[in-house]
């Protein structure tokens, strides 16, 4: 689409004026609810939270209620109202649109409404778009939790295309949402299809892999991990801080929020070798299975396919090769995460090597090492094609969702850059 020759024969001649958002509406600032006043039925009511987890860019119902009696004492939305969260810990999300649809609604503090008479959905798209984000930035306060004042708001300046003709304005303002509505959908809906096809690819997947590796009596010969493992690794810390250790460093530093039941390619950071020398941290061998042991991650297990080093978190297996192989023990050991997991000791159910080198672990054909090794290649492959699979669709998704969202800011920033039009920014002195 020519989005420029588009919008020239969409404005049709017609003038777009620049005028401040104080000048077509009032900022109104909510009041008193907090998330301990919601009740299971009653009076609709909004907590500037939810627009950030629960709502899109329009919404028409509420998730959650309060009695009448607070309802009676709070500011309250009315249909065409534009929500605003306007708190936030980093810049991007203070001023969350939501053009509110529905009926009259209680709403918080640290949320604004916008009275206006403008479309409120052609309001919300501008208020995410590149001008409005470039306006915002210079009037954002606060050292932690960063907010925008009503007054601030009110000198940033917004298109309005043939403001003195109220009925004209609104059709092309109608116009414009339609085709940036359009691309929202085509977003969601991806994101559902794909969504859809992941789901079913995991219990597909799932079903496969209960009936590879849920054994009979008499079916494998039961040993351990430690029976298999022909050397243990456990890792260090380098001193925080110290950039001797981390800046310029070239040396793969695994932690266990990057073990994700994942092949591990590249580490989110690097250290140096001085950091190697005056540390815990060993470089450890290719295809280890590496098995997360403390707190939140506990049971999560990877294979490194690059040398690399880790934290002290991270517990590694080196597999005899002669023995099995190390994507059998990987499929083996993901299989019974939650079973890893539960035998975690303390309060932050941590796991060692005597917990795992203790565990169970199956060997087919456990008297012919050539006739096992051929058995568990068989159940790799398999296993592998599935998980290559699952795992492609599940970075697929957001990376199309992002082309999607790009495609969607891409346009949108171009229709508010209306031809011949400049907007005039008021500036701090005025």
């Amino acid at each position: 689409m020519n989005t420029l020759s588009y919008l020239e024969k969409l404005l049709d001649g017609v003038e777009v004026e620049w005028l401040p958002l104080g000048d077509i509406g009032n900022f109104i600032r909510g009041n008193g609810l907090q998330k301990k006043d919601f009740i299971e039925i009653g009076f609709p009511a909004i907590h500037y939270g939810q627009i950030y987890t629960r709502y899109g860019l329009s919404a028409d119902k509420t998730f959650t209620f309060v009695s009448s009696e607070l309802a009676n004492k709070l500011r309250k939305a009315k249909k065409n109202d534009l929500l605003l969260a306007t708190t936030s810990e980093n810049d991007v999300d203070v001023v969350k649109p939501l053009a509110w649809l529905g009926e009259d609604s209680a709403i918080s503090g640290d949320m604004m409404l916008f009275r206006h008479e403008q479309n409120v959905k052609y309001l919300a798209h501008f208020f995410q778009s590149e001008i409005f984000q470039t306006q915002k930035m210079k009037y954002i306060t606060g050292a932690k939790v960063r907010r925008v004042s009503s007054g601030d708001l009110a000198k940033i300046v917004a298109p309005i295309p043939c403001p003195n003709n109220p009925e004209k304005s609104l059709v092309i303002q109608s116009e414009i949402v339609r085709i940036l509505d359009k691309f929202t959908a085509l977003t969601a809906e991806l994101t559902a299809e794909l969504t859809t096809e992941l789901t079913a690819r995991k219990k597909q997947y799932n079903y496969y892999r209960d009936q590879l590796l849920n054994f009979e009596e008499g079916e494998v010969e039961w040993r351990t991990l430690g029976d298999i493992t022909k050397k243990w690794y456990s890792g260090g810390t380098p001193t925080a801080g110290n950039k001797d250790y981390y800046e310029s460093g070239h040396i793969p530093w695994l932690r266990t929020q990057e073990v994700k039941f994942n092949d591990i390619t590249e580490t989110e950071v690097k250290v140096t070798e001085s950091a190697i020398k005056n540390s815990s941290a060993k470089w450890i061998p290719e295809n280890c299975v590496i098995i997360a042991i403390s707190g939140a991650t506990a049971g999560r297990s990877a294979i490194n396919k690059i040398p690399l080093t880790t934290n002290q978190h991270c517990g590694c297996l080196e597999i005899d090769s002669s023995k099995a192989l190390y994507r059998y023990v990987f499929h083996w050991v993901s299989y019974n995460y939650e079973n890893i997991k539960s035998l975690g000791q303390g309060a932050r159910g941590d796991l060692n090597s005597s917990i795992i080198k203790n565990f169970k672990f199956p060997i087919p054909y456990g008297n012919n090492t050539e006739k096992s090794l051929t058995e568990q290649a068989k159940i790799v492959s398999i296993l592998d094609k599935f998980d290559t699979l699952t795992h492609s669709i599940s970075e697929g998704l957001p990376r199309e969702i992002e082309l999607r969202q790009k495609q969607y800011e891409y346009y949108r920033d171009r229709l508010f850059s209306f031809p011949n039009s400049n907007p005039k920014v008021v500036s701090e002195d005025e």
